[in-house]
């Protein structure tokens, strides 16, 4: 009886739902949405605060997402290991404390690095690494719907904060915006110590996969694993790259501060269409083909924006972006779980996010160096820029079918090689 009720995943009332409204709430004000779209709209204000060059500005969200690649393996252990909440709530806490001292910036730039350390040290701690490694015990027959829907929660933040932020900044100043930041990332907290956890072991007992898995030496052994890795790192270093420097390239051409927030804000809006576009396509369709076509899309988007000068092109360009690049988020955790089962699914999503966070670190440092240089941002520089997803889409199609999900799978080494695929 129990089993059928907490098996039954195309019912409402089952557990699992509520685990995931608890932790698209939790993504919605975590790291994946606060830091990627509010950097941008702090380095016009701390440039003329404090004198410092955009590319040594850059440098801090680079340090974060190098922070990240280092912790994210750590952080996905931890979790395979213990139950969610032991690791997500005390990384919310340090990270709102953060990003709320950055309200006490000082002229002193090594202060400000050392606080995006310490938001790449727990960052993933509250970001979709540690929600879903939940939610996927959870689920089998709808595991891809049930990503989207917790991965959207990041692209509904970024719609929100990035208006919210820049309203603060524009009537309070940057410091007030810091500080309603650091208020912000606290509101996950109640549903996430209310509702999320791991599915009841004797439960998931009776479901082979939740249980099924290749050890993390072998998948480190496929080629399958560093094709994620590289279009990973390539895709992250392209939106990164222009992510962070958007609001400054769009002020630049003349679109005004509030115009280059509602930039991002689209591209939030699309990035959660193009999440439930992908989820819901996931649970239908090879993966990979989705993969390559959504990361199509967002090239074009990223090419729109080399001569966006106006805001309804700015607004088009974000839009293809966001809604390209909100795949990525849902396809990775999809491929993992399919690719080399959930036994040891966080660490190796860790894994993955370390080469996330080697593009993303790299990105933006280079963006901030060529403006530095030339004084302006080329349009060649961002096209350049769009051919990291033109090859990322390109590889996806080196993937191979996946492996047949069977009950040998649960006993770890009697594992099918990920060259055995289904029919």
């Amino acid at each position: 009886m129990m089993q059928d009720a907490m098996g039954n995943e195309n019912s409402i009332r089952y557990p699992g739902w509520g685990v995931c409204v608890a932790a698209f709430v939790g993504v919605m004000v975590s790291f994946a949405a606060i830091m990627p779209y509010t950097f941008s709209l702090f380095i016009e204000p701390l440039a003329g605060a404090f004198g410092w060059h955009r590319e040594a500005i850059s440098s801090a969200f680079g340090i974060a997402a190098i922070t990240v690649a280092v912790f994210s393996p750590g952080i996905g252990t931890l979790l395979d290991r213990f139950p969610p909440r032991r690791i997500i709530l005390p990384s919310v806490v340090i990270f709102a404390a953060a990003f709320a001292s950055l309200s006490l910036l000082t002229p002193n730039i090594a202060r400000f690095y050392f606080t995006y350390f310490v938001l790449g040290v727990v960052g993933n701690g509250t970001a979709q690494l540690a929600y879903t490694r939940a939610v996927l015990t959870w689920f089998q027959k709808h595991r891809g719907l049930a990503l989207a829907l917790v991965l959207t929660g990041s692209g509904t933040g970024s719609i929100v904060i990035p208006l919210v932020t820049q309203v603060v900044i524009q009537h309070y100043g940057w410091r007030a915006g810091y500080l309603a930041l650091g208020c912000i990332a606290l509101l996950g907290i109640p549903l996430t110590a209310l509702l999320v956890r791991n599915r009841p072991v004797p439960v998931a007992q009776a479901d082979h996969h939740f249980q099924s898995g290749v050890s993390i030496g072998f998948a480190l052994r496929t080629s399958i694993f560093w094709i994620f890795a590289f279009i990973i790192m390539l895709e992250a270093f392209g939106s990164n790259g222009l992510i962070s420097h958007l609001a400054a390239l769009l002020t630049e051409r003349g679109i005004s501060s509030q115009g280059a927030a509602l930039a991002l804000s689209v591209m939030g809006a699309a990035g959660i269409l193009g999440r439930l576009t992908t989820g819901l396509l996931l649970d239908r369709y090879f993966a990979p083909y989705i993969a390559a076509l959504m990361l199509g899309v967002s090239g074009v988007g990223i090419l729109t924006l080399t001569t966006a000068a106006t805001i309804p092109i700015a607004l088009a360009g974000t839009a293809l972006m966001g809604y390209g690049l909100g795949s990525e988020a849902d396809v990775v955790p999809y491929l993992i779980a399919r690719y080399f089962g959930r036994k040891h699914f966080a660490a190796l999503y860790g894994l993955t996010w370390t080469a996330y966070a080697i593009g993303g670190a790299t990105g933006p440092i280079v963006v901030g160096h060529f403006y530095d240089r030339a004084g302006n941002y080329q349009p060649r520089m961002i096209a350049a820029l769009a051919l990291t997803c033109v090859v990322g889409a390109a590889l996806n199609l080196l993937l191979p079918r996946y492996p047949v999900e069977s009950s040998a799978e649960t006993k770890n080494l009697a594992v099918p090689s990920p060259l055995a695929t289904e029919s």
